[in-house]
């Protein structure tokens, strides 16, 4: 969820970006002395359109990547005991012997921690890690439920069996999707997500059936046991993506893909004729529609500021040239407006109130004004 607002909150970026994108492209692509496209013309508009879905786009392949190196860079514990994915308890126990054998604490002062220049507490927090690694993967059911959802359901409380971690697991997927749901069913009721509500509804179906299907099962899911994992391992040799981690990217993939329906599904059916970037969508969603409202509205607003200046010069017409009289009415309008308007509104004669009373409360006894 936090992904997915994250995402929303980028809306003012494209614009910005895309326009400076334009400029530079115009800069390359004609040569000095040829004219170019002027904003308001249908060229122009569609040079803007398409740059800005190729804008959006690699942001939000960028996005997807980030967040694969994140959980590249934060590793596991199988990359971190140095083991395959398939190792045995007698491997990690043995390899968690030869590590042991250079970050036990007995050692921190020599050996490799103290070569590569680490502190004692490093080396110490170190080991500690590797030995709650070697302990998860050790444990059938913590085993399980690492793999499936991530470091933190290690030191779950209570949590035994692999019943007790699956149980445990569902209690947090549950609201998870729940909230997503209200969120994009309360949007959908403000007219925001109209262009492809109903293909949202069906990530989020997928990436629900998806999670449940991993966290479930006994054994990897089929798509990332067979395709993903050989694809990442033989293509970027990288290590094979654990089922949490799926699950990470895929509720990650899926916030981008609500943005991208969002950001670049409306400009694909843009009407660029007209010279503007028009986006046929609904009212809610209307940019457009809008802009154009709230030029009318500012419009309206400096049409009524003459016809209050006009309507005050008039008043004022009789006084014209004489400058004392004027300033006498500027000063008795202004007293009026104090009298009638600021004194009788509740708030102010409720603070004078109060400001009288504390000088009552504050003054000796007897003197003059207390009463």
């Amino acid at each position: 969820m936090s992904a997915f607002l994250s995402l929303l909150g980028w809306s003012f970026l494209p614009g910005l970006v895309t326009g400076w994108t334009q400029s530079l492209y115009y800069s390359i692509t004609i040569r000095a002395g040829d004219p170019k496209p002027q904003p308001g013309t249908p060229r122009w508009a569609a040079h803007r359109r398409r740059i800005h879905i190729a804008v959006v786009t690699l942001y939000l392949l960028y996005t997807i990547y980030e967040a694969d190196y994140e959980l590249q860079r934060a590793g596991t514990f199988y990359t971190d005991l140095g083991v395959p994915l398939a190792a045995t308890d007698r491997e990690i126990k043995s390899r968690f012997r030869r590590l042991a054998a250079l970050y036990h604490p007995d050692k921190a002062t020599s050996g490799a921690g103290a070569a590569a220049g680490q502190s004692e507490e490093e080396i110490n927090a170190f080991f500690v890690h590797l030995k709650t690694a070697a302990d998860a993967l050790t444990d059938p059911a913590k085993r399980f439920a690492y793999e499936r959802f991530g470091p933190e359901a290690v030191f779950w409380p209570r949590c035994v069996t692999v019943r007790d971690f699956v149980t445990r697991g569902a209690q947090a997927l549950v609201p998870y999707y729940a909230v997503a749901a209200l969120f994009m069913y309360g949007l959908g009721l403000l007219g925001y997500l109209e262009w492809g509500k109903y293909e949202r509804w069906l990530v989020l179906a997928v990436v629900f059936l998806f999670e449940v299907h991993t966290v479930t099962r006994p054994g990897f899911p089929p798509l990332l046991e067979k395709l993903v994992n050989p694809l990442v391992t033989t293509l970027f040799g990288r290590a094979p993506y654990l089922p949490f981690q799926a699950v990470s990217l895929a509720r990650r993939l899926s916030a981008t893909v609500y943005i991208a329906f969002s950001q670049i599904g409306p400009l694909l059916t843009a009407d660029t004729s007209s010279g503007q970037v028009v986006v046929q969508t609904n009212a809610g969603d209307n940019e457009v529609a809008l802009r154009q409202g709230l030029d009318r509205l500012e419009g309206a607003v400096k049409r009524l500021d003459a016809d209050a200046a006009r309507l005050l010069e008039t008043e004022m017409a009789p006084f014209a040239g004489d400058e004392e009289v004027r300033g006498t009415v500027a000063a008795k309008v202004k007293e009026w407006l104090v009298q009638n308007t600021i004194r009788s509104d509740p708030m102010v004669r409720d603070a004078l109130g109060r400001s009288f009373a504390k000088r009552r409360m504050d003054a000796p006894a007897g003197a003059r004004g207390t009463r």
